[in-house]
């Protein structure tokens, strides 16, 4: 099953760094208020940067290399 990586830009122009094996589920939670505790109340977001990997494993050491970028190095990645 694939795994996704994915950076989401909420309302309020903060950014949140997720992993789910179905991206437009997860947005569609996160729009509804019921997905990650941290965008509740930041709603709508805005998927802005996707990564696909062949396990969960690889998926959540890639999320937690983007959580630990500076804002500034996560908006160079949404450039590409």
């Amino acid at each position: 099953m694939t795994a996704y990586v994915y950076i989401v830009r909420c309302s309020d122009s903060t950014l949140y760094t997720g992993w789910t094996y179905d991206v437009d589920k997860r947005i569609l939670a996160h729009n509804n208020g019921s997905g990650a505790k941290y965008t509740r109340g930041r709603t709508p977001v805005l998927l802005c940067y996707t990564e696909s990997f062949e396990t969960k494993e690889e998926a959540l050491s890639r999320e937690m290399e983007i959580k630990k970028l500076k804002r500034s190095e996560k908006e160079k990645l949404l450039e590409c």
